[in-house]
């Protein structure tokens, strides 16, 4: 084989194995490695059976909640705080008694949560995130919401910063 030809071949070999696609790790929710001591069950929790609803705005655009957060595909396992349908209904179904927050909800859904992050959507230090929770203005890092049962959070990074809807939907939970 001519010396270029062998060289092709080793460029097209390495530049394989370079791409970003090889080189991630999985994460340790698509894993089911228990997160911030919540662990990936067999079955859902029933010491723990609680719902809250999440709202993301990025620059005025809905940012999807997805389906099935916290149930890894290829696992046969279900997180403590999960999805099961994309309209930011957070179940929690814990087996045993423990408090949790939307920063545990974002991890076990492998999104950042900051003043300035949450998803995809970005604030900036200037103009960071508007946060409410059951419709009021939360000036604190949003990670620490406590996730409490019918806890209604809204989260907008902004311009334009679009009247926070109420979820009021709770009777069919």
């Amino acid at each position: 084989m001519p010396s270029s030809a062998k060289l092709g071949r080793v460029l097209l070999v390495s530049a394989l194995f370079a791409s970003p696609l090889a080189a991630q790790v999985p994460s340790a929710t698509a894993m089911g490695q228990t997160i911030n001591g919540i662990s990936c069950d067999a079955q859902e929790g029933a010491r723990i059976h609680i719902h809250q609803h999440l709202v993301i705005f990025d620059h005025g655009k809905q940012v999807d909640i997805p389906e099935n957060v916290g149930q890894p595909a290829g696992r046969r396992c279900i997180y403590w705080l999960h999805t099961h349908t994309p309209d930011g209904i957070i179940h929690i179904e814990a087996p045993k008694d423990r408090s949790f927050t939307l920063g545990d909800f974002f991890k076990v859904w492998g999104q950042p949560i900051s003043k300035t992050r949450a998803a995809t959507a970005k604030a900036t230090a200037k103009s960071p995130l508007r946060v409410w929770v059951d419709g009021k203005v939360y000036k604190g890092d949003p990670s620490k919401i406590k996730l409490e049962a019918h806890t209604d959070i809204v989260i907008e990074a902004g311009p334009p910063f679009p009247t926070p809807p109420r979820f009021t939907n709770w009777g069919t939970l």
